[in-house]
């Protein structure tokens, strides 16, 4: 990887699952299933290009209207992916984070994860951080809210609020100073953002791609690196041969 332009985060939304099973004639679980197998390869090749933190959009807010039996599979699913997955994740020293709205999740798969985070807590490697039971515009009134207390209880004046006190009240706060994704890629051919780190993406590079999430490999993520190298990020500003 060209350190000049080091990704430090990379973002990815996880589509096609269930028309990767479809295709195959096998039912949606499957395809969760195979999506589920799949982040393991990526975190770890993300992890060889010296990407800091991988974001995974794993479940939204939105995806309890699914029907009530995919939604109890993908429940379960950070507990196959624990079992299956933590002692590679502990020697590749990766750190999990979860970051949603954990509350509402079933006792079992909270335990699941927060387990999951002590148990990496003292990694220093790869930030393995799962968007889970997550929506964008929630987490954005949170903050909002978050600010307007400070300003009612008087710590704050409303004109005192800046772009960098919202930021510091959303989930990905913690990982400063890769906080917003240098690259947001979709896989299955959507390209929609599906209310998915609406402010943290502000000058992100977007990426898109046909294959399904099962189908995305460690060549296509090579690809896509070698994309977002060559793009000209200008955060709004013109670039020299502009001027």
């Amino acid at each position: 990887m060209d350190k000049n332009k080091q990704l430090n985060h990379l973002a990815i939304i996880m589509d096609g699952n269930g028309r990767w099973a479809k295709k195959r004639k096998m039912p949606r679980f499957m395809g969760h299933k195979a999506g589920m197998d799949n982040v393991e390869k990526i975190a770890l090749a993300a992890d060889e290009l010296g990407i800091k933190v991988l974001t995974l959009y794993a479940f939204s807010t939105e995806n309890w209207a699914r029907p009530k039996d995919e939604v109890n599979y993908l429940m379960k699913l950070p507990v196959k992916f624990f079992d299956k997955f933590m002692p590679c994740l502990q020697a590749h020293n990766v750190k999990v984070n979860i970051m949603g709205y954990l509350d509402a999740l079933p006792e079992s798969t909270r335990e699941v994860v927060e387990r999951a985070m002590a148990e990496t807590a003292a990694n220093t490697g790869l930030v393995l951080n799962f968007a889970f039971n997550y929506g964008s515009r929630k987490e954005i009134v949170s903050a909002v809210q978050a600010l307007a207390k400070e300003a009612a209880s008087g710590e704050i004046t409303p004109e005192e609020i800046t772009e960098d006190m919202v930021s510091a009240k959303l989930m990905t706060a913690k990982f400063a100073p890769y906080s917003d994704p240098d690259l947001l890629i979709r896989t299955s051919g959507e390209q929609r953002i599906s209310n998915f780190l609406l402010w943290q993406i502000a000058y992100s590079e977007l990426a898109f791609t046909d294959k399904a999430w099962p189908d995305f490999d460690e060549n296509d993520l090579a690809e896509m690196v070698k994309i977002y190298q060559h793009r000209d990020r200008r955060f709004g500003k013109l670039d020299e041969t502009d001027s």
